[in-house]
């Protein structure tokens, strides 16, 4: 595996409508936008997408209190808080909903079928039925999607190749998120092929991920893969500390786990979608309707590697594998 075999460029929403010719000030009243983040207010990162949002809505023309209302809403790990904060926003009838994380994304699309939405870090809506058709989304949704299904076999090549006497490898998950259960059949399709043996641990808390990385511990040559959801992001430092302590090689979906002290990650760069989202919620503020964009695929992918943690358990990042960025 090297880094440009990773990288797919398919060609983002910036490239099908280019800035300059759409940078025109918006006239007429002030449009409202409904946030709904499957994210922890006080997480910087989350911080830190939500500025780039509103960095590219700016760009556009859409400044927050003069021709646009953000109405946020950070639900974090809480499924009950997700439902409710949807119901919220749509009694707001925003022109638009902006949605981030499976759960919130999947709140949403019950409280609504007729508020335009635009989402973020789903995988797969096609496969997972969400919608008819990358190509046509059709209804109320549209978005950028953080890569199909068969992409989580990525992570399973990349522990293979920093830890090749990895045989027994689980994979850190929340069983209602109906992303990380597709991702998992992937990796799950090609386990064998990389002569390892699979498991999967379920986790809703911190209680519940002390005590599968404990178990799983007790394994020899044992890794893992962690997938994102607002559970292992809103634990992500717990997570990253634990494997180390337990000398477990992990693989992480984003960088964000890799700064907390995560050995590597291979995903989107988010705050990249977040600015492709913040262009298609322009798109619908200016009338042009979700079920008429197509729905695409990420176009800034980063492989990231922390040589700190690499260095504590004890592992030589292998010279073919070219990282994007190395933290130290």
């Amino acid at each position: 595996m090297r880094r440009r075999e990773f990288i797919t460029l398919l060609g983002g929403a910036e490239a099908a409508w280019p800035l300059p010719a759409r940078a025109q000030q918006p006239t007429g009243k002030t449009r409202r936008i409904g946030m709904l983040l499957g994210l922890d207010e006080s997480d910087a990162d989350a911080r830190s997408w939500v500025t780039a949002f509103r960095q590219r809505l700016d760009a556009l023309g859409w400044t927050a209190g003069r021709n646009v209302r953000i109405d946020y809403r950070f639900a974090g790990a809480d499924a009950g808080r997700i439902r409710a904060h949807a119901t919220e926003l749509v009694d707001l009838t925003p022109d638009v909903m902006f949605i981030s994380s499976q759960p919130a994304f999947d709140a949403a699309r019950e409280a609504t079928r007729t508020i335009p939405i635009v989402f973020v870090q789903i995988s797969d809506p096609v496969v997972s039925g969400f919608v008819a058709s990358l190509a046509r989304p059709g209804g109320n949704i549209t978005g950028f999607i953080g890569g199909e299904f068969e992409r989580s076999e990525k992570w399973l090549e990349l522990l293979k190749e920093i830890a090749p006497r990895v045989a027994q490898v689980t994979v850190v998950l929340d069983p209602e998120n109906a992303s990380n259960v597709g991702q998992f059949r992937a990796i799950e399709g090609v386990a064998p092929s990389f002569g390892v043996q699979l498991t999967k641990a379920g986790v809703h808390d911190a209680a519940e991920i002390e005590r599968a990385l404990e178990v799983f511990a007790r394994k020899s040559n044992a890794g893992l893969i962690v997938l994102a959801n607002p559970v292992t992001i809103r634990h992500r430092e717990l997570i990253t500390s634990l494997a180390v302590q337990h000398r477990l090689p992990s693989v992480y979906p984003y960088r964000l786990y890799v700064t907390s002290g995560g050995l590597a990650s291979y995903g989107p760069d988010v705050a990249d979608l977040y600015r492709s989202g913040a262009s298609y919620v322009d798109r619908i503020l200016r009338g042009e309707k979700p079920g008429d964009l197509p729905i695409q695929q990420p176009t800034k992918f980063e492989l990231v590697i922390n040589l700190k943690t690499a260095k504590a358990l004890g592992i030589t990042i292998p010279p073919t594998l070219l990282a994007d960025e190395l933290i130290e």
